[in-house]
């Protein structure tokens, strides 16, 4: 890390605190949406968190609250049950966040830091801030200014990768998660991908030409969603600049776009390829503004071995999560890197997703 451990958690958690200042105390409690926690879940369970790894088993120390564990814990306390337990309140939750950050500095005076657990901490709270924002905007509550979806400038069109070998994963030397990781050698074929991501213009010229209604586009999976909660547009293409990024699109709805538009979605070798392809090109543009899907299932790496516990990863490898890549406006730099992994399931709407197309080479 190039700041310290206790500067980058000082730092986060400033970052934390906020994000959520406007909002009062009811804002905290309620559930805005059953897909969503409610943020003060969020914030005692960035404590319980922290107190785990940081204090307890690192340093040796016993929880500070062990009777909280289960209920601050994702696995044990499911979203879908967290609006309807009791959790502490607002200011018993800020109260958690204090005394377990005091433990914290406690134990790094005492055994100093150790760079891979406190990063891991650290993205963890990162990461949960971003997920925050989606709560909020769901129930209209980010902060005035936000989102952060700028119109595109720069050329269009396409970039021609040509077939080839690239180390792909995190490289060793820096913090990585485990599903980055081991770095391995993949062979890609010539491919195109977009300069630039989708915009809502091009979006709603999708609606408008029958996107939603035309079944030839869509999955057996997808148009089964469609139709069963009857998705007839999106309503962020609808209200954003048409020059931005859309955003708020499903795996399902990116899906169908690509073969109406005549291209497909990336996978996430190739997205990785042309993120970190510098041969003179110009590079992929507004990487950043909005999550990227891809067409891969979230799985292991040749090699994988989870760490340092296999629920952040490993539990969720399958056929059931797609990729995403790049990072969106709610992403912290610390955690947007061009190796970093995210994943959701493919009716998910209210990750900050949006599309970059890929396509076969044009034959000559």
């Amino acid at each position: 890390m190039s700041l310290t451990s206790v500067e980058a958690l000082t730092q986060v958690r400033a970052r934390t605190l906020a994000l959520v200042a406007h909002l009062d105390d009811a804002d905290l409690e309620r559930q805005v949406d059953p897909l969503m926690s409610p943020l003060v879940w969020d914030l005692a369970h960035i404590a319980a968190y922290e107190d785990l790894w940081l204090v307890h088993r690192y340093a040796g120390e016993a929880l500070l609250h062990p009777d909280l564990a289960a209920r601050y814990d994702a696995f044990e306390t499911p979203r879908s049950v967290r609006g309807e337990i009791e959790l502490l309140d607002a200011p018993g939750a800020r109260e958690y966040l204090r005394d377990v950050r005091d433990r914290t500095l406690q134990a790094i005076n005492g055994r100093g830091p150790d760079g891979v657990l406190h990063e891991m901490v650290a993205r963890h709270e990162l990461q949960h801030t971003e997920t925050m924002r989606q709560a909020m905007r769901l129930g209209g509550l980010l902060a005035p200014g936000e989102p952060h979806l700028d119109p595109l400038t720069g050329p269009d069109g396409w970039l021609d990768v040509p077939a080839g070998a690239f180390a792909m994963g995190a490289p060793d030397g820096a913090f990585s998660y485990d599903n980055e990781r081991p770095r391995h050698d993949v062979e890609v074929g010539a491919f195109r991908i977009a300069r630039r991501p989708v915009t809502n213009g091009t979006w709603l010229s999708f609606t408008e030409g029958g996107g939603y209604q035309r079944r030839e586009w869509w999955s057996d999976e997808g148009w089964a969603w469609k139709e069963d909660y009857d998705i007839t547009h999106c309503p962020d293409a609808e209200a954003g600049h048409p020059d931005a990024p859309v955003c708020h699109v499903s795996w399902f709805e990116a899906d169908a776009f690509a073969r109406w538009s005549g291209g497909r979605l990336p996978t996430e070798a190739e997205w990785e390829r042309a993120a970190t392809w510098s041969q003179g090109t110009d590079p992929l543009q507004a990487v950043g503004q909005v999550w990227e899907w891809t067409s891969s299932w979230f799985g292991g790496y040749p090699g994988f071995v989870a760490h340092p516990y296999r629920e952040y990863s490993e539990v969720f490898f399958g056929r059931s999560y797609r990729v995403l890549r790049g990072g969106s406006w709610a992403t912290d730099s610390r955690l947007a890197t061009t190796t970093f992994r995210n994943w959701d399931l493919p009716q998910r709407r209210q990750i900050f997703a949006g599309v970059r197309l890929a396509a076969d080479p044009e034959v000559n």
